[in-house]
């Protein structure tokens, strides 16, 4: 996911309420069986919030992690995968592989303007010498595929990023990707505005054919869009009262990445700081944090005004589109797992 949006626009829509006291008696989602996944991301500072959300939760055993061209280019995507493993430490590691350096269709769009040169918001991952990631021998469109047909009926792919790699796999292997559990994906603005235009949200202006191919494939989809991940983010009042008192690696992190200064109570050039793809995983870990209707979606793919949109129409598939969330309910999840729980 790539643009952060404004404090400004998230409280001229109506639709949106702030998060306005912290809840500290919310409690987490109860561990019933772990749910096999993977995910397909552009590391940014939000893909690896998101990472570490799945790592530390036991709902969940991620089978693999691929990159794809999106917040940063994709070989910077890829060196961020394996920096936040590293962070991770996973106890089981997952295949990890690269995917499309570029968009179908389309020039490239990056956000470093709100992730930072490096994706990462500057960060500083220590390097351990010697340590070494299970690189998948294909593409990361194979691996989806290869991991869907070894898992049938049992896998949910997450993707927080631009859709190419799965629209590559679709294309190249459609009985593979029918026998994915599900498709969560984080991405567009149904009935909201959007964030990198007024009409376009970042994954999928970044590559709106691969986004048409998916959401209209027929698959089992979940779409995580704006309308919810705006109603989910870092505030002053969470940093200074759950994240930086748990004091260890990962708060760290997340005050380094997000840019967080305890002085001024701001993020990086923001006053708050949206967890769009933490909510993507944190639908897979619990879907009731969601409210769904189940809609027909268009993309717009020719270049203009509306380019990236996506809208509701009454022709093609209908997918589980998330409308409303428990936001509460999902920061308590959020923070209590930078701290709870063993990486997995």
């Amino acid at each position: 996911m790539g643009f952060q949006g404004t404090h400004s626009n998230l409280t001229s829509d109506k639709s949106i309420t702030p998060v306005l006291k912290w809840n500290k008696n919310l409690k987490p989602v109860e561990v019933t069986k772990m749910g096999k996944v993977m995910i397909d991301c552009d590391v940014g500072v939000d893909d690896a919030l998101a990472l570490i959300l799945a790592f530390h939760s036991p709902e969940l055993d991620v089978k693999a992690v691929t990159g794809v061209n999106g917040n940063v280019p994709l070989a910077q995507v890829f060196e961020n995968i394996q920096k936040v493993l590293r962070l991770i430490q996973p106890k089981n590691k997952p295949l990890i592989a690269k995917g499309a350096d570029r968009p179908l269709k389309g020039k490239t769009t990056y956000a470093y303007s709100v992730h930072g040169k490096d994706g990462l918001g500057g960060a500083r991952i220590d390097h351990k010498e010697g340590e070494r990631w299970q690189l998948f021998p294909g593409r990361a469109d194979e691996l989806i595929t290869t991991r869907a047909r070894q898992y049938p009926g049992e896998i949910t792919l997450i993707a927080t990023a631009p859709l190419t790699n799965l629209a590559l796999a679709l294309q190249r292997d459609r009985e593979g990707m029918e026998k994915l559990k599900g498709v969560a994906i984080m991405g567009g603005a149904v009935r909201t505005k959007g964030n990198v235009t007024p009409h376009a949200e970042f994954n999928i202006f970044s590559d709106p054919l691969a986004a048409k191919i998916i959401l209209e494939s027929g698959l089992p989809i979940t779409l995580v869009p704006l309308d919810v991940t705006h109603q989910v983010y870092l505030t002053p009042q969470m940093m200074e009262e759950r994240v930086r008192p748990t004091n260890n690696p990962f708060s760290k992190f997340v005050i380094e990445a997000t840019g967080y200064d305890s002085i001024t109570h701001r993020f990086r050039n923001m006053e708050l700081f949206y967890l769009h793809d933490p909510l993507a995983v944190g639908v897979a870990i619990d879907p009731t944090l969601v409210r769904k209707e189940r809609l027909s979606i268009h993309v717009e793919t020719p270049k203009g005004k509306y380019y990236g949109r996506t809208s509701e129409t009454s022709e093609g598939p209908e997918i589980d589109v998330c409308l409303g969330v428990d936001s509460q309910r999902f920061l308590e999840l959020f923070a209590s797992r930078l701290s709870l729980f063993a990486p997995l």
